[in-house]
């Protein structure tokens, strides 16, 4: 996660209090979700960004994640990322989000 959505998300949740914030992925990869989950929730592992430390505890889950799935609208979820999800590796990166989570 880059250091302006690191700043944008700590803005947020410093503006609507941490637990009205959720943060939604759509990386690529279940490594690069890991990390953005990671910075979100407690702290950025780098230590160079305005999230170093801190740790948030914020809610976080990635687009293909059945139970967001499950909360968008079939045609818009298509039309923006049925492409994208068949070539990534789906079931990787909800096992990592778990991970983070400790669900």
């Amino acid at each position: 996660m880059d250091l302006e959505n690191q700043k944008r998300v700590k803005e947020a949740a410093e503006k609507f209090g941490n637990e009205n914030v959720a943060v939604l992925l759509g990386a690529s990869e279940a490594e690069a979700a890991g990390l953005a989950a990671e910075t979100v929730t407690v702290g950025d592992p780098t230590f160079a960004g305005p999230l170093a430390g801190v740790a948030l505890n914020l809610a976080v889950y990635h687009i293909v994640e059945e139970a967001v799935k499950e909360q968008v609208d079939p045609a818009v979820y298509e039309e923006q990322v049925g492409m994208m999800e068949m070539v990534l590796d789906v079931d990787a990166i909800s096992e990592e989000m778990k991970e983070v989570r400790g669900d």
